[in-house]
C-alpha cells in the first residue's frame, strides 16, 4: 500500500489541488495531511480527493469549527493514532517529544509537520516523515511525500 503524506499546506490553493491531483493519478488509498491547512475554504478542496483522508490540527488551524465541518471524522486532534496494514503511525503537527518516541519503538511510523523542512529517516526500526512544506510559503519549495508501506520507501515529490 502506497500512502501520501503532506503538511503545512496554509491555504494556498493552487498547490493543494497539484497534491490532489499528484495523489489521484497515482492512486494512492490513504492521504495523511499533518497539519495547518489553515481555514476550511481550502479543506474544501480535498473533496476532490479520491482517496480515504485523515488530518490532524496544526497550530495554524484557527477555524476549527469550521474545519471539523468541512471534513466532518477525518479530522482529528493531535497526535493521532492509527493502524494500517498492521503499522502503527502517529501522526502529529508539531515534533514534541519526537526523539523519545522514536527510541520507544512503540510505533512502525510517526509523521509530522510544523517545522515545513523535509526530514525522512529510519531509525530505530521506526520511519520518519516530515514531508516539508505543501504550501512553499516559508522554503518556495512545495512538496509531498509518498510511502510504499511493504518497502518502507519514502519519496518526496516537489509539486
Amino acid at each position: 500500500m502506497h500512502i501520501g503524506v503532506m503538511s503545512d499546506s496554509h491555504d494556498n490553493l493552487p498547490k493543494i489541488k497539484k497534491a490532489i491531483n499528484f495523489f489521484n493519478e497515482n492512486n494512492i488509498e490513504l492521504v495523511i495531511h499533518a497539519g495547518d491547512i489553515v481555514s476550511p475554504f481550502a479543506a474544501k478542496e480535498f473533496g476532490l480527493l479520491r482517496a480515504k483522508l485523515l488530518v490532524v490540527f496544526g497550530n495554524n488551524d484557527g477555524e476549527r469549527l469550521g474545519l471539523s465541518w468541512m471534513l466532518g471524522d477525518s479530522i482529528h486532534q493531535a497526535p493521532y493514532q492509527i493502524k494500517v496494514a498492521e503499522k502503527k503511525i502517529l501522526i502529529c503537527h508539531e515534533p514534541y517529544a519526537l526523539q523519545a518516541l522514536i527510541q520507544s519503538s512503540a510505533y512502525d511510523c510517526i509523521i509530522y509537520g510544523h517545522t515545513h523542512e523535509i526530514d525522512v529517516r529510519q531509525e530505530n526500526g521506526v520511519v520518519v516523515i516530515n514531508p516539508g512544506e505543501c504550501g512553499g510559503w516559508l522554503t518556495n519549495q512545495s512538496t509531498i511525500a509518498t510511502w510504499n508501506m511493504i518497502t518502507n520507501k519514502v519519496e518526496i515529490i516537489e509539486i
